[in-house]
């Protein structure tokens, strides 16, 4: 005889009811934020975040045993993933890997309670893996703290002159903390160059930037050879790389959430990478600030001529 199943809760997500079992497992132990907790959060959130994850790839970053545990970053989807939960085999070195594909709010919730804090989706999409719609520019506090003491106010400072250089490009930055340590600034793009070329525009981005600014910015890879100065890292810009969705929860205490600001955000001083959290995001949520910068695709193509005047003329 089947025992009874008793620790479980239901959540409905869309047009399905959801069981999430062991609901009331926490996985922020100091927060005491529950699977459940998790559930329902990414159920609120949905309508906001399902566009930014639909038809990509996704890692799971699995926290089973809390985020005091150790973490499975997890790119197969098990065999034990219902059938209604969509699958996209791709390539990578050596063999194929079966991803997870968010495309609706039931495969959200139902990765979350797998204990799936943060998804992390590809910077393309599975019909054109190899052609990004997303570049991304990342961007921590350096490792010499700034006045603020946390190092924020020169990342602030950074995200700035990266937007101030893009409107030169003829190009959007979308800005958003990562729910982490710093922000990320993002460039829709229309899916004609490939990685390689949108890495390549990236990097010259960057160095432009940086050779405007040599004693507070570098595209130095090795810590040692960064004096302090905040990275500007274009390394994301790969094939099957990921960055961390908007609205996505990060195992930190606190349950921070990345979340989309807009331009003049970048003045409030209260700002910071981990300013919203899994119970403060709900303000957020009436609003989509990338909204009033605009998410078209953009092509690389004007603008890596405009880069490359502007580095012939010896004022990037």
């Amino acid at each position: 005889m089947t025992a009874k199943r008793t620790d479980v809760r239901k959540v409905r997500a869309g047009r399905r009811t959801l069981e999430i079992s062991r609901p009331e497992k926490v996985l922020f132990p100091d927060d005491g934020i529950t699977k459940f907790d998790l559930a329902e959060y990414y159920r609120a959130v949905s309508r906001r975040m399902i566009p930014h994850l639909r038809d990509r790839p996704l890692m799971m970053e699995r926290h089973p045993d809390g985020i005091g545990g150790k973490p499975l970053m997890q790119k197969n989807a098990p065999d034990y993933f219902p059938d209604w939960v969509r699958r996209a085999v791709l390539p990578k070195e050596g063999g194929k890997v079966t991803h997870v594909v968010c495309d609706d709010t039931a495969t959200l919730v139902y990765l979350a309670g797998q204990a799936c804090v943060t998804p992390h989706p590809w910077l393309s999409r599975v019909d054109r893996p190899d052609h990004p719609d997303r570049l991304v520019f990342d961007l921590d506090p350096p490792e010499k703290p700034g006045a603020d003491g946390s190092g924020f106010e020169e990342v602030r400072w950074a995200a700035r002159r990266m937007c101030g250089l893009l409107g030169e490009l003829g190009l959007p930055g979308l800005l958003m903390t990562t729910g982490s340590r710093g922000l990320h600034v993002i460039v829709p793009l229309d899916r004609r160059a490939d990685f390689g070329s949108v890495r390549a525009f990236a990097r010259d981005a960057a160095d432009a930037l940086a050779a405007r600014h040599p004693d507070r910015l570098t595209t130095a890879a090795r810590k040692a050879a960064r004096r302090g100065r905040l990275y500007l890292d274009t390394q994301r810009n790969a094939y099957a790389q990921t960055a961390v969705a908007p609205y996505a929860v990060r195992a930190r205490p606190g349950a921070p959430v990345a979340t989309p600001i807009d331009g003049a955000e970048l003045d409030d001083p209260e700002l910071t990478a981990d300013r919203w959290t899994l119970r403060t995001i709900e303000e957020r949520l009436s609003d989509d600030p990338w909204a009033r910068t605009g998410t078209r695709g953009r092509s690389l193509r004007t603008p890596r001529r405009r880069l490359e005047r502007l580095t012939e003329g010896g004022s990037g």
